[in-house]
């Protein structure tokens, strides 16, 4: 029986990837002194922004944060809305008594300013947000189950990459792949061994309908 439906943030309630790079880029390149590819910027993810600023420009780090965050409420209309479909599940979800949980690597502040502007914060019941230390998903996910007296079979952990279905596995937790944003790859969460994958939300929500009963 699924009592908990555990989020993750960036890929799965908003297509905030695509901002965090333009972000990083226009926050940490000036203070490199170089141009950051795509590719150097998401390698570094795992911590959050703080430990990917601290690989990107060590040596600036409190002006690098400062920058990375203010550039990222200035951009946010890049994706000014979550998912189509998402507010509408999470009030479902609410309705029915499911206990709604985020685990994101995003730091505290990033997912603030997120969670502001999306206008959905009041569906969490507990938010646990990322470490400059390092990825910490399996930790945050076990920190829901022990908040809520939770077994690892009445929680499930939705999101959108191999990493997450990773985390979900080290938690003991069913992991769902949310294969319904532009960056997901569909094949690679399949390989990861993802316990359901739905490629759009109208499937994952139809999907979480029959299994909690209409």
């Amino acid at each position: 029986m699924i009592r908990a439906v555990i989020f993750d943030f960036d890929g799965t309630i908003g297509n905030t990837l695509p901002l965090c790079i333009a972000a990083f880029r226009r926050a940490i390149e000036p203070l490199a002194g170089k141009q950051l590819p795509d590719e150097e910027i998401v390698a570094t993810f795992g911590p959050s922004e703080e430990g990917t600023i601290r690989i990107l420009a060590p040596h600036a780090y409190e002006q690098g944060l400062a920058d990375y965050l203010n550039c990222y409420r200035e951009l946010h209309d890049m994706c000014p809305s979550p998912f189509d479909g998402i507010p509408e599940l999470l009030e479902w979800l609410k309705v029915r008594g499911i206990i709604i949980a985020l685990v994101t690597g995003k730091g505290r502040r990033s997912c603030s300013i997120s969670l502001e502007q999306y206008g959905i914060a009041r569906f969490f019941d507990l938010v646990e947000t990322g470490s400059p230390e390092g990825p910490c998903k399996p930790e945050g996910i076990r920190a829901v189950l022990d908040r809520f007296l939770l077994k690892p079979e009445e929680a499930i952990y939705v999101g959108d990459t191999a990493s997450d279905v990773a985390s979900a596995r080290s938690a003991g937790v069913p992991a769902v792949a949310a294969a319904w944003a532009e960056t997901a790859d569909r094949e690679t969460l399949r390989r990861a061994g993802a316990d359901q994958l739905f490629p759009t939300i109208p499937a994952f929500r139809e999907w979480l309908e029959n299994s909690l009963g209409r």
